[in-house]
């Protein structure tokens, strides 16, 4: 089972992909998550990806593609994979198409104001890093960690007007790979406006009605 998971940040597409990869046995590639380990261990792509985050640029889609193919031509992805963070441009996704066959690519929406409601209401430790949800999961202290007592801040990333922009910039950029998806009809709506416990058994149906039930 190849899937590839589609959303706008905030959305919880790492959350979902963790568990539907504990549940089916298939590993959940982050790109992201590649990029920090090959820059910790100073190889020749780390060196080459850390140039461009150190400027703030996005890595082009030659080293991305050439990283992808690397990890899903490999032995550890030969039952199958979890892509979240992967294709963010229409040329990635067709260079997937290349690599191997996507059997679903699952496209998690949620309202807005749900999603800003989310990502602003999350405060990290600036302590140790620890975090908490204003809502979701408060500190039995306001503004306190639970862990060390350090106090807890909101990131600017987090604050309402900047997930407000990132929405829109999300929405343009994506627009092109979910049409992709859509129109050779493997492309599943997932409502993920709830909660992971609500979320995670609709993906299971979802992948259940596509001839996919858990292992």
């Amino acid at each position: 089972m190849r899937l590839v998971f589609l959303g706008p940040p905030g959305v919880g597409k790492g959350t979902y992909a963790s568990s539907i990869s504990r549940i089916y046995g298939i590993p959940h590639i982050s790109t992201g998550d590649i990029f920090r380990e090959e820059i910790k261990k100073e190889t020749e792509l780390g060196k080459k990806v850390k140039s461009y985050v150190e400027k703030g640029e996005l890595v082009p889609d030659e080293i991305v593609i050439e990283v992808v193919r690397k990890v899903l031509l490999s032995e550890k992805c030969k039952k199958g994979f979890i892509l979240d963070g992967y294709p963010r441009t229409l040329k990635q996704a067709e260079a997937l198409d290349q690599i191997t066959k996507i059997d679903l690519a699952l496209n998690f929406v949620a309202p807005d104001e749900v999603i800003i409601e989310r990502v602003s209401g999350r405060r990290v430790c600036s302590k140790c890093g620890a975090i908490y949800h204003i809502k979701y999961m408060p500190p039995k202290v306001p503004g306190k960690c639970d862990k060390c007592g350090g106090p807890l801040i909101q990131r600017e990333d987090d604050k309402p007007e900047v997930v407000k922009h990132r929405l829109e910039v999300y929405r343009k950029q994506f627009k092109p790979i979910i049409d992709f998806y859509r129109v050779r009809g493997i492309l599943i709506d997932i409502d993920a406006s709830d909660q992971a416990p609500q979320v995670i058994p609709r993906i299971i149906e979802a992948l259940k009605a596509h001839g996919f039930p858990p292992p």
